[in-house]
C-alpha cells in the first residue's frame, strides 16, 4: 500500500451527518462529505494485509462476509490515498455498476470482514466508495458509453430494481438491445420506492443513472406489469431472451386479531406512498400520515429504521419500535467471530432520530404483539403486546413463549409491518410456467441463473429471496453473462 503504517497513525473518522433534529425537517440526504486530506488519511489505514477479506463475497453463517460484488478495494484504497480518484473510479466500475447507490445504502459487509477490524476500528470502505463516485460525477468522468455494434438480439428484463438494473447495463455493453419493463411509474424498483429519499435521493442520484443506462440505448417501459398488461406468452414470443429481475415483494403479514383495522398498514405502503409524494411534491390518495399520531413499527430490520425515519419526518406524536428478537451485545458475541458480519448492537439513522426527539432508542426487544385494538370507528387505537423469551421446543427448534405479567397496551393510531419478506409474487411465475423452489423463488441454479425454460433467467431476490442491494447487483450481472453466453455462444462479460 502507498502508507504501510497508515493504519497505525490515523484513528477511524467517518464526516458528519446533519443533526438528527434538524434533518427530520426534510427528505435530502444528511451523510455530509469529508475534507479530502481527511479522507486520504482513511485510505491511508486500509493495511497491506496479504489476504484481503474485504472483496471476498462469501457467506459465513448465513450471511455476508466481505464485498459480494468483489470490489477492487485496497487498489481502489491505495489510488484514493495517492491522489489519483480517475484511476480509483475505473477500478470501481470494473465490479460496480451503481457505486452510488451501494455507497449510501449497503450495510458493508466489507468493512464487517475488514483485517484491520480483528483489532481496531475498520477501514471507512463504504465512504471512501461513495466519495470516489461523487467525485466522478462531480468532474464528468461518469459519461455515456454506448456499444460500438449491436448483435442484433433482443432481450427483456422484467422488473428495474438493482438486480434489473445491473442486469441491463451489462447486457446492453454486449451490444443486446434491452428492453425494462417496470409496472410502477417511475423505473428503479426498490432503489425508487423501497427506499427513502433521506437515504437515497431520487432524482439526483437513481434517476441520474437511470438517465445515462437511456443514454447508452436501453429502454425503460414503466406502468407495463408483464402477465397483465403484457401476456407473458407475448414477452416469449418477442424477445430473444428474458431476465427476470422481479423482487422478493410479498410482505411477512401478521394476521393476530383486528388486522384488518383502518391504520395497519404493511411497511411498504407506508414506504412507496410518502416516497412518491416527495418525488411528484403532492400527496394523492394513497398517502399515509403518521402526523400526530401514536406510531408503532413491527419489525426491527433496514425497513423498520426506514419506517422510523419517515414517521419522524412526519412529526409523529410517539414512536415504538417492536422487535422479537434479544438486544444484540455492544461488542462481537464468542459464537460471532471474525470475519463473520458483526452482529452487534447499533444506533440507525432512524432510532438515533427517534432518541434525539424522544430521549431515549424507540426499539423495545423481546416483544411481540398479541392482537391490534379497534375503536368505535374500525381504526386501531392500540397494540397488545406482551414480553417473551426464547425456548427450545421437544424438536430442538427455539420457539417464543410468552412471560406472564408482561401484558400491556401501547397506544396507536398508526401501526406499520416491517417483517420482511416471504418472496416474489406469484402471478407472472405462474404464466410463464418457471420452475420454483419450496421457497417459492424462481428455481435457477447461483451462477448459471437459467430458469426451466431455456431462454429465461433469474437473479436477485425473487431467485435468492430477501437479499441485500449488493447481492442483487452480483446477481444481475451474472445472470448477465449467462444470458449473453447463451444467445451468442461464449461471454466476454465478467
Amino acid at each position: 500500500m502507498g502508507k504501510p503504517t497508515g493504519f497505525t497513525e490515523f484513528l477511524r473518522e467517518l464526516p458528519l451527518d446533519t443533526p438528527a433534529l434538524k434533518r427530520i425537517g426534510d427528505y435530502n440526504e444528511f451523510h455530509l462529505h469529508m475534507e479530502e486530506p481527511k479522507l486520504r488519511n482513511q485510505a491511508a489505514r486500509c493495511m497491506d494485509c496479504g489476504v484481503p477479506f474485504c472483496h471476498t463475497g462469501t457467506l459465513i453463517s448465513g450471511m455476508a462476509s466481505g464485498c459480494p460484488i468483489n470490489n477492487l478495494i485496497p487498489e481502489w484504497n491505495d489510488l484514493v490515498y495517492r491522489g489519483l480518484w480517475r484511476e480509483a473510479l475505473d477500478r470501481l466500475h470494473k465490479t460496480n455498476n451503481f457505486p452510488e447507490f451501494t455507497g449510501r445504502v449497503c450495510p458493508a459487509p466489507c468493512e464487517g470482514s475488514c483485517v484491520l477490524g480483528i483489532s481496531s476500528p475498520p477501514v471507512t470502505i463504504k465512504n471512501i466508495e461513495c466519495t470516489i463516485i461523487d467525485k466522478g460525477w462531480e468532474e464528468g468522468w461518469v459519461v455515456s458509453e454506448p456499444p460500438t455494434r449491436r448483435t442484433g438480439k433482443n432481450v427483456a428484463v422484467v422488473g428495474s430494481g438493482p438486480a434489473g438494473l445491473s442486469a441491463a447495463c451489462q447486457l446492453n455493453k454486449a451490444g443486446h438491445t434491452v428492453t425494462v419493463f417496470e409496472r410502477a411509474d417511475r423505473p428503479g424498483g426498490l432503489l425508487m420506492y423501497g427506499i427513502p429519499n433521506m437515504k437515497l435521493d431520487k432524482k439526483e442520484v437513481v434517476l441520474r443513472r437511470i438517465s445515462l443506462m437511456e443514454k447508452d440505448g436501453i429502454r425503460f417501459r414503466c406502468g407495463v406489469e408483464v402477465g397483465k398488461d403484457l401476456p407473458a406468452a407475448q414477452l416469449l414470443a418477442e424477445f430473444d431472451a428474458v431476465v427476470l429481475t422481479t423482487g422478493a415483494t410479498k410482505p411477512r403479514d401478521l394476521p393476530i386479531e383486528g388486522r384488518s383495522l383502518k391504520g395497519v398498514h404493511f411497511a411498504m405502503e407506508f414506504l412507496t406512498a410518502n416516497t412518491k409524494a416527495v418525488v411528484s411534491g403532492s400527496r394523492d390518495g394513497s398517502f399515509i400520515s403518521a402526523e400526530g399520531r401514536d406510531v408503532i413499527v413491527i419489525g426491527g430490520g433496514d425497513t423498520g429504521t426506514d419506517c422510523v425515519g419517515t414517521s419522524m419526518r412526519h412529526q409523529c406524536k410517539s414512536l415504538v419500535q417492536v422487535e422479537i428478537l434479544p438486544k444484540p451485545p455492544m461488542e462481537r458475541a464468542a459464537d460471532n467471530p471474525w470475519p463473520e458480519w458483526p452482529k452487534v448492537y447499533k444506533l440507525d439513522y432512524g432510532q438515533e432520530e427517534a432518541k434525539a426527539r424522544f430521549g431515549e432508542d424507540p426499539r423495545i426487544y423481546l416483544t411481540t404483539a398479541k392482537n391490534f385494538i379497534g375503536d368505535e370507528n374500525g381504526h386501531v387505537k392500540g397494540v397488545h403486546l406482551v414480553d417473551i423469551r426464547w425456548e427450545k421446543n421437544d424438536k430442538g427448534q427455539f420457539i417464543p413463549k410468552e412471560l406472564p405479567e408482561t401484558e400491556r397496551i401501547a397506544p396507536a393510531q398508526l401501526v406499520l409491518l416491517a417483517m420482511g419478506f416471504l418472496g416474489p409474487e406469484q402471478p407472472l411465475l405462474e404464466s410463464l410456467g418457471v420452475e420454483r423452489d419450496p421457497r417459492s423463488n424462481v428455481k435457477a441454479d447461483h451462477g448459471k441463473f437459467q430458469t426451466s425454460i431455456p431462454k429465461v433467467f433469474a437473479a436477485g431476490d425473487c431467485r435468492r429471496g430477501q437479499s441485500l442491494v449488493v447481492w442483487a447487483i452480483n446477481e444481475g450481472r451474472g445472470a448477465a453473462r449467462e444470458c449473453d453466453r447463451w444467445l451468442m455462444g461464449e461471454t466476454n462479460l465478467p
